[in-house]
């Protein structure tokens, strides 16, 4: 299938096919129908996660630098940890170790909930060293726009995002919940318009965008100052106008009045005071208070949408997506690389913190049926120094753009012994792959698998990975 083509096929059945053609033109004329069905594939941990934090840093990533710096010194200049975990494998660089955020009298009552350097638990992390969005293209994709493309949808001009496919694989889940009364909400994409695209089949599963760290402006409810007589008036006339319409317009009705539906059921979950994580609120909800969370994950935008994300998986949400950081370091990224990098070690500290202290609604921590995972749209180079002329890196078609080191973390990585390992190795001098080069779409896929969501039809070229429960 071609990138651009990433809605969910529709193929007519085989008796109709050979009615009208022969068997040759129909081979030639839809030669998927004879292929394997790789789309069906599935990993043994299929399922064994409820919810999903993905996290994108931001503008193309020196992965180097982080997650993979057991390199020569021309792709990670801040060297590599003697401070790791052990039993760690991949390449813990020395810029995890960094913990300011941990250090003082100030910093006591995060050192009390348990938050600890990223390096010190680098064993609970499995990284996957050679991600890479074409593994049989001839050249990284170092663009930000079509590599951004790539990381939202899996395609350059894709047309469904991640958190919307996310959405309709776990439709049966929130229909099964539905017929015994409980509203689940759907997937989140805090912050980014990209990660909530879709049409034709995937146009009802667009998960909310949500700007803001909070619901605040959910103060009232709309639904209640009508009277019975004139919400039985109002649905009368959507069903009205819907039988009107010729059956192929009838989606787009349906889609108006299934978002008005939700808009209502959900409005009454943002509500609910646990979900003003602005607050510094005392009270106890699944184990942890809203004061706790802003202790460990911090106040900023992106701790406040952390939290948030923890407080939605409260009401069944299944994924979250968010932005950390900014790290398009043309220049000067000797210098402020550590201090932002500083941030996002914060933020996986206090996310691990706070899942194994949470308690689930179904037995067991939020840490037991959680997977976290980081990426960006591209890697980071300098072309064989440790900087460019700016002391800063570039983005361009070599490996070092081509190679993003993603970290997972969760109870099923910790579960499945694959903590602390790296999923492929590359050579330490230029980066060449010694070991397994993943596909991106593959991650996404498996991503999906593990929520247990349909992922039929997705990605049909790329199979979900088998290698966290081999």
């Amino acid at each position: 299938m071609s990138d651009a083509d990433d809605s969910k096929p529709s193929s007519p059945g085989r008796r109709q096919l050979l009615k009208g053609l022969g068997v040759g033109a129909t081979a030639l004329a839809f030669p998927h129908l004879w292929l394997p069905r790789t789309a069906l594939a599935q990993t043994p941990g299929r399922g064994s996660v409820r919810h999903l934090i993905y996290i994108r840093l931001s503008g193309g990533f020196r992965f180097t630098t982080a997650y993979n710096g057991d390199v020569a010194d021309e792709f990670n200049p801040f060297g590599a940890s003697d401070k790791r975990a052990p039993g760690t494998e991949w390449g813990v660089s020395k810029l995890l170790e960094r913990a300011g955020w941990l250090e003082g009298e100030a910093n006591k009552a995060r050192r009390d909930l348990g938050m600890k350097s990223v390096a010190s638990f680098s064993n609970e992390m499995c990284v996957l060293p050679c991600v890479d969005h074409e593994p049989f293209s001839a050249r990284a994709d170092g663009g930000h726009g079509t590599g951004l493309e790539r990381f939202l949808t899996g395609y350059v001009g894709g047309a469904t995002g991640f958190m919307t496919l996310v959405n309709y694989g776990v439709r049966a889940r929130v229909a099964e919940a539905a017929a015994k009364g409980i509203t689940l909400l759907p997937a989140f994409s805090l912050g980014e318009a990209g990660m909530a695209t879709g049409a034709g089949t995937y146009a009802t599963y667009r998960p909310p965008v949500l700007e803001g760290s909070g619901f605040e402006r959910f103060g009232a409810d709309p639904d209640s100052s009508l009277k019975p007589w004139a919400a039985r008036v109002a649905q009368g006339v959507d069903e009205r106008f819907r039988a009107r319409l010729h059956l192929p317009l009838r989606s787009g009705a349906d889609t108006y009045q299934q978002t008005r539906k939700a808009s209502s059921d959900y409005g009454k979950i943002f509500r609910d005071p646990i979900l003003r994580v602005s607050a510094d609120s005392d009270d106890m909800v699944d184990g942890i208070s809203n004061r706790q969370l802003r202790t460990l994950l911090g106040t900023d935008t992106t701790g406040q949408r952390a939290a948030l994300a923890l407080r939605l998986f409260h009401f069944g949400c299944p994924a979250v997506f968010l932005n950390q950081g900014g790290y398009d370091y043309h220049s000067r990224e000797d210098a402020e690389l550590p201090e932002e990098l500083d941030g996002a070690n914060r933020l996986v500290s206090g996310l691990r913190t706070a899942l194994q202290r949470m308690e689930h609604p179904e037995g067991g921590t939020y840490w037991d049926k959680t997977l976290v995972v980081l990426g960006s749209e591209f890697g980071r180079t300098t072309g064989g120094s440790r900087y460019n002329s700016a002391n800063g890196s570039d983005h361009g078609s070599d490996l070092a753009t081509r190679w993003m080191s993603m970290p997972f973390m969760g109870g099923v990585i910790t579960q499945a012994g694959k903590g602390g390992k790296s999923l492929g190795s590359v050579n330490r001098s230029d980066l060449k792959a010694t070991g397994k080069v993943y596909s991106y779409r593959s991650v996404l896929k498996t991503m999906m698998d593990l929520l247990g969501a349909d992922h039929e039809g997705v990605f049909p070229a790329d199979a979900p990975l088998q290698d966290f429960f081999a």
